[in-house]
């Protein structure tokens, strides 16, 4: 889970309890604090540069620690529970429900983690192992174990007296009841709304719908996301290869995905990650993001490069140092246009190789049109400028060809990357600067020295 920010009335609250806090008032302060939701206080705690952070996390009750730290993200709960002592740790985990756990229980030290097995019941730590041996971002990593089955041939009455002694027993969000057979195979579900409208006397099996199909337990976050908006889902059953019932996914799990996805497209134009803390120490930021800086460094370099092999041609026509930034920067906002779409269209499950080659051509298309739209504009532009018409049929027909490279690049780059294993929200971006400054500078300067030089 991720802790959303909050609205309006919260920051009102959080602004309260930041003045007590500064007042040196903590009964009052704890009190307000545990007031909060634990996703409320995981957001104030990420809040907080390191030692306001401390503090209030020495302030929040033992009890609600572990939800707090299934909220918080990676960077923040690593701090927070290398603070904390063997005792605290498994005391604070072991309530967590079971998808919570397998989320968890990954980032404690080895030693902690064999305390918490030892400290669940055989039913919980089958559980636990059973979402453990799934990838974390996989429909298997997602699901929670604790499901309410029930058998087709019985009648709802006796499924209505079956909830009754459930009692507190019952799921959260559980909007509907899983319908397995004696070897516990998938076969449907029954709405709640179903079982207290039908007659108590009808059985299961004329009751329940069989349209909600079951979600493989190895598809990725993303297939369950999508499953969940195009079907407008609030739960769905996770099965094995064979169609055995293995747990189920909420919305609340679904809507982390979608946040932390979104997170992730907007950072990752910027080289950093959606797990990274925004008060982390100096000294590790730094180390972070030293490796994209190189990488840009490099890319740098290497425009640089091409421009000094027309160190002649600039010094000649001294207009063209003046007008090589804009063939780059019309070509780098053309090919993010481009590159933008095409990585959202990967995210959602839009774009594939069968409707590739149809982005490509209408990219291309839009391209060309803008190109000479904009061309004529920019040449336009440098004929009044420095009134010479030749370098303003240069440079149109530079930003002509950056333009259709930069919609080229922009449309082709993400589903390269993502076929090498490369993330293309973290490299798309660099690599479509030096593809649309190099060529930019090759075909203006190279032109440049073909006709004016």
């Amino acid at each position: 889970m991720t802790a959303a920010a909050p609205s309006t009335t919260d920051d009102q609250r959080f602004a309260d309890l930041h003045q007590v806090l500064e007042q040196g008032a903590m009964r009052k302060a704890a009190r307000m604090l545990n007031a909060l939701q634990p996703a409320e206080i995981a957001h104030l705690l990420e809040s907080q540069p390191p030692k306001e952070r401390e503090l209030v996390w020495s302030l929040v009750d033992a009890e609600y620690d572990g939800e707090i730290l299934t909220y918080l993200n990676d960077d923040v709960r690593e701090q927070l529970i290398s603070q904390m002592d063997a005792g605290e740790l498994v005391a604070a985990v072991g309530g967590l429900d079971t998808d919570d756990l397998a989320d968890l229980i990954q980032d404690l030290p080895v030693t902690i983690t064999s305390e918490v097995l030892k400290s669940l019941d055989q039913q919980r730590r089958e559980r636990l192992q059973t979402a453990l041996a799934f990838p974390e971002d996989s429909a298997g990593g997602l699901m929670n174990t604790d499901t309410v089955t029930v058998r087709p041939e019985v009648t709802l009455d006796v499924v209505m007296r079956y909830l009754r002694r459930l009692k507190d027993g019952l799921p959260d969000i559980t909007d509907n009841l899983i319908v397995v057979n004696r070897e516990g195979y998938y076969l449907g579900v029954l709405y709640l709304t179903d079982l207290l409208t039908h007659d108590p006397e009808e059985t299961v099996a004329e009751a329940m719908t069989l349209a909600v199909q079951a979600i493989p337990a190895t598809w990725g976050a993303r297939e369950v996301a999508t499953r969940f908006e195009q079907h407008d889902l609030v739960t769905a059953p996770v099965v094995d290869e064979n169609g055995q019932l293995l747990g189920r996914i909420t919305v609340d799990d679904v809507m982390d995905v979608i946040r932390e996805e979104a997170e992730h497209q907007f950072l990752g134009q910027a080289g950093l990650s959606e797990t990274e803390d925004m008060f982390a120490p100096v000294l590790l930021s730094a180390r972070r993001r030293a490796l994209w800086l190189g990488v840009n460094l490099l890319t740098a370099f290497l425009a640089a490069w091409v421009i000094g092999r027309f160190e002649n041609t600039i010094q000649q026509v001294v207009a063209l140092a003046v007008l090589m930034p804009v063939v780059a920067s019309m070509g780098g906002i053309a090919g993010t246009q481009t590159l933008t779409l095409a990585i959202r269209g990967l995210a959602i499950g839009q774009l594939s190789s069968k409707n590739a080659r149809w982005l490509l051509w209408k990219e291309l298309a839009v391209a060309a049109i803008n190109s000479v739209v904009w061309a004529v504009v920019v040449a336009a532009v440098a004929a009044y400028w420095f009134g010479d018409p030749q370098i303003a049929l240069v440079i149109g027909v530079a930003i002509t060809i950056n333009l259709l490279a930069a919609a080229l690049a922009g449309a082709l780059l993400p589903m390269a990357l993502e076929r090498f294993g490369i993330d293309p929200a973290l490299a798309g971006g660099v690599i479509l600067t030096t593809v649309t400054d190099v060529v930019g500078f090759v075909a203006f300067l190279g032109l440049a020295t073909l006709f004016l030089v």
